[in-house]
């Protein structure tokens, strides 16, 4: 009934093109209730504010190998590196990655870069290599282009870069503009912490992904 004079209402007062504008915005809704996942736009922002909570954090840049737990294991809470933003960052939603990359790892090894002299996976340290994650978000999220162009990097986006001499870096773009309000900020940990700065184009970009989970 509800549903009946909704369209109807929609009929005798909008165009064709806002109706169909109206009935995509449902459509979207509804699958992100039926199938208990937030709509890409939604989820991205979820995962921005995630990554800004991160920032209330102390942490020390720490790039030891450390032993931790599986699955859902971590480093130290105060320690940490790039990667461990990102992992943090998608745990608070749900998604734990050291899990998803291990498995992914175990049935697919030759997949993965073959730069470290390893035989096989290490639950310990595999999901925070930035290689590791770039070749996992590119299996299973949404490889996007990479430009110059701010306005195509959107809150949750996952961005790699290269600073030089074999050193890749990863951070997450956040729902914050830098002071010019040209640039979305990206929180990540270069070495002082996990921060959010303007730091989108200040290195190489070499990776630029999105992913809510398999």
């Amino acid at each position: 009934m509800i549903i009946s004079l909704f369209f109807s209402i929609l009929s005798k007062y909008y165009s064709e093109r806002v109706k169909r504008k109206f009935i995509l915005i449902i459509l979207l809704v509804l699958a992100g209730t039926i199938y208990g996942q937030p709509t890409g736009v939604l989820f991205g922002e979820k995962l921005a504010s995630a990554a800004l909570q991160l920032t209330e954090q102390e942490v020390i840049y720490d790039p030891g190998y450390y032993s931790i737990g599986y699955p859902n294991g971590d480093v130290p809470a105060n320690r940490g590196v790039c990667s461990d933003v990102v992992i943090r960052t998608f745990r608070l939603l749900g998604i734990d990655l050291q899990q998803e990359v291990h498995e992914d790892m175990v049935a697919h090894f030759e997949a993965y870069p073959q730069i470290w002299g390893l035989s096989g996976p290490d639950s310990n340290i595999d999901h925070r290599r930035v290689p590791n994650l770039m070749k996992f978000f590119d299996r299973y999220g949404s490889e996007k282009e990479i430009t110059e162009t701010a306005a195509d990097y959107l809150p949750g986006d996952v961005v790699c870069w290269n600073l030089g001499g074999g050193v890749t870096h990863i951070g997450i773009v956040i729902n914050r503009m830098s002071e010019d309000g040209l640039r979305p900020m990206v929180v990540h940990n270069i070495g002082r912490g996990q921060v959010a700065e303007d730091c989108l184009f200040d290195y190489r970009i070499i990776g630029h992904y999105f992913y809510q989970g398999k």
